[in-house]
């Protein structure tokens, strides 16, 4: 257990170093001497948990969607705005989140497939828009996978924006706007008026799921992961 306990640290201090050269230097700079140094671990080490520069960088892109996840809600379309106001949010709180949205939008970066976090934000959103519509949320003529696609490439963009204008200070602010000019060509006006679109809702979300992430370790038997 002990062993395997050391194993997880030496993992996530290996993925948060390699965060950062990433996120410092782009794909295509960094390199593993870097992440070395910097992990402050073995070149042994490092190898037995990621076998290249190529397996660091999608540990890292894959790292974003762990452990955090939106709690369900009643309306489809409010989990939907909750899900892309809590990732804005851990944009601007959490390095490793930045460094893999950088590599996920680092067209430099020569032999890494960057589709994943496009892929499973897509499918994400597919999910709850198909929930949404089946309980009568959304406008008649929404194709679902259409504004799946749109609500990614935009957030993208705008984040993308964010990042250059500003290091993500201002993109709370953004999507929140993105989000009151997108939502009334796709969601029912009874809907819509009960949406929290606010700038905050991101910082709350965050809270909720941080206290129900902290709820469920404390409930999990002794031992588990």
């Amino acid at each position: 257990m002990a062993e395997q306990v050391r194993a997880i640290r030496t993992r996530k201090t290996i993925l948060s170093a390699a965060a950062k050269i990433f996120e410092e230097r782009g794909y295509q700079a960094a390199t593993i001497s870097e992440i070395l140094t910097t992990a402050g671990v073995t070149k042994g080490a490092l190898y037995f948990h990621f076998q290249s520069k190529e397996d660091l960088a999608q540990g890292v892109l894959a790292e974003q969607d762990q452990q955090l996840s939106v709690p369900p809600r009643a309306s489809k379309m409010q989990e939907i705005v909750d899900v892309v106001m809590l990732h804005a949010h851990r944009l601007q709180t959490d390095p490793m989140v930045r460094a893999g949205v950088r590599l996920s939008m680092d067209q430099l970066a020569q032999g890494l497939d960057r589709s994943g976090p496009f892929l499973r934000w897509g499918e994400v959103g597919l999910e709850l828009l198909q929930r949404a519509q089946a309980q009568g949320e959304l406008l008649p003529h929404v194709v679902p996978s259409e504004t799946a696609d749109v609500i990614v490439g935009s957030f993208a963009g705008i984040q993308s924006m964010s990042q250059a204008i500003c290091e993500y200070q201002d993109l709370v602010g953004r999507v929140s706007a993105l989000m009151r000019h997108v939502l009334p060509s796709v969601v029912i006006p009874s809907v819509l008026a009960a949406l929290d679109l606010s700038e905050h809702r991101g910082a709350a979300v965050y809270a909720e799921a941080m206290e129900n992430l902290a709820a469920a370790r404390e409930a999990a038997p002794a031992g588990a992961a």
